[in-house]
């Protein structure tokens, strides 16, 4: 029932409020120093699967073509800010659109 589940702008917006822990401080001490930072845009590519062809094949392949990756079905996704790996989740399905929620946070190697 598509009336039952929430909009991707309404998980949007959600996902948007920040919890209490991490909004600036209002006295200009501590997290308030990270205001700067928030309006930054960064890149935020989700990766479903990888697969390597010779450029030959790829120009082979036409509409309705299948390229096999190499994850299955119900294997969590590569979820990259900046080229970076920060986190693994999964895709979903919000009406018309796709998106991600994150399961897992990747601890950096630095």
């Amino acid at each position: 029932m598509p009336g039952d589940r929430p909009t991707f702008e309404e998980l949007s917006a959600a996902a948007a409020e920040s919890p209490p822990s991490t909004r600036p401080a209002s006295d200009g001490q501590g997290p308030a120093n990270l205001s700067a930072v928030y309006d930054i845009p960064v890149q935020v590519t989700a990766v479903l699967g990888r697969t390597t062809m010779p450029v030959g094949q790829l120009l082979r392949l036409g509409r309705g073509a299948v390229v096999e990756l190499d994850r299955k079905v119900g294997e969590p996704i590569d979820i990259y800010v900046n080229n970076r790996l920060v986190a693994r989740g999964e895709v979903l399905v919000v009406d018309d659109h796709l998106g991600i929620t994150m399961t897992e946070i990747v601890k950096s190697e630095r």
